[in-house]
């Protein structure tokens, strides 16, 4: 098999060395290094696969990674943009503000169903299900710091696992 040349200038050798042999890096980090010290002191790909175990892809990609924009671009991953938010932190903040009001008359506290409900009837909220309703409010603990929050209820009541005390979670609020 052929195997292309690659020639690293000076200051790259000195960064990937430094990737080499000191520092906390992520494997990966570590493994392209490894790759392209090994090329660029001519070791065959098919040793570097077997010493490194990794896939002949892997080396290409660094290689050509190195080529394509130089030693930091090979050795980084690059960005990645993640899936978007599908409700943004305005929809969050008016779910919390009404998790934290007063509950409806009748209610003794806020149910998540009784969330849904009230956020539906809202029509700047847009409709949400429980089950998004619970994952904001999970991700906002401290949101829901003035009222017990209860998931669903179901036939067999509600049981203690199931009451969320969030008073617990942040300072009391002091009243004036």
């Amino acid at each position: 098999m052929r195997q292309t040349e690659l020639h690293l200038t000076d200051e790259d050798r000195e960064l990937i060395e430094s990737y080499r042999v000191k520092g906390l890096r992520h494997a990966r980090e570590v493994n392209r290094a490894h790759i392209l010290s090994a090329l660029d002191r001519g070791v065959p790909e098919a040793q570097i696969m077997a010493v490194l175990g990794v896939g002949r892809t892997v080396i290409w990609r660094t290689r050509s990674a190195y080529l394509e924009g130089g030693a930091e671009y090979a050795l980084h991953d690059m960005a990645r943009p993640g899936k978007p938010r599908r409700y943004d932190t305005d929809v969050e903040a008016r779910i919390s503000a009404l998790a934290c009001s007063e509950p409806p008359a009748g209610a003794k506290r806020w149910t998540l169903e009784l969330l849904e409900q009230t956020a539906r009837a809202q029509g700047d909220i847009g409709p949400l299900s429980r089950e998004t309703i619970r994952r904001l409010l999970k991700k906002l603990p401290q949101a829901v710091a003035q009222a017990d929050v209860v998931r669903r209820p179901t036939d067999r009541g509600v049981s203690p696992t199931d009451v969320r005390s969030a008073r617990s979670l942040c300072p009391p609020v002091s009243v004036r």
